[in-house]
């Protein structure tokens, strides 16, 4: 088994959610940090942990951004941190899986399914070797105690309850530092 470290600059957590029923508001965090602990030849034995900068919240408007980090939403001042850390993973072919973790928000702790796909590797050419993948789940956001909603005068409500949550990461490998003989 080896540690891998999520490259920021080629990865992406990403969400959807319904607005005004009848349209889809698009977001992203912006800082993150993670580990992979990849078993290439068993998978199943893997692990992942991820944490998630609250306050990188981004919507392309600060004022929903603002609002998105209140305490009516993600409370960004007494929970820093979203963080995913995987349970166990189901293989279920070459390139397939699920990762069954726990998703924490706002100090709420529920467990989620990544339905994953893994894209291969490939060897940069300044010697580092990367690996792929992209997963992705959906969420009622009211399970982790986001609730603030308007009912609108047409039916419905202002913010969609389901929030779809897409990952793309992009790991490379850490190479086990050499020890020197004393």
């Amino acid at each position: 088994m080896s540690s891998w470290a999520i490259d920021n600059a080629h990865s992406a957590i990403q969400f959807t959610v319904r607005h005004l029923m009848i349209s889809k508001v698009r977001g992203r965090f912006l800082t993150f940090s993670g580990t992979v602990n990849f078993d290439e030849q068993t998978p199943a034995n893997s692990s992942v942990s991820v944490q998630i900068e609250a306050d990188s919240i981004d919507t392309r408007d600060e004022k929903r951004d603002a609002h998105l980090k209140s305490p009516e939403f993600l409370d960004v001042a007494a929970s820093p941190y979203l963080t995913f850390v995987s349970k166990r993973i189901e293989v279920v072919d070459a390139s397939h899986g699920q990762i069954i973790g726990d998703l924490s928000i706002r100090g709420v702790t529920q467990e989620v399914v990544l339905a994953t796909e893994y894209a291969g590797q490939a060897k940069a050419p300044w010697g580092t070797t990367s690996a792929g993948f992209s997963a992705s789940t959906k969420i009622n956001r009211k399970d982790w105690g986001l609730n603030w909603n308007v009912a609108l005068e047409t039916g419905g409500v202002l913010v969609g309850e389901e929030v779809m949550i897409e990952l793309e990461l992009e790991i490379i490998k850490q190479e086990p530092q050499a020890t020197g003989a004393a």
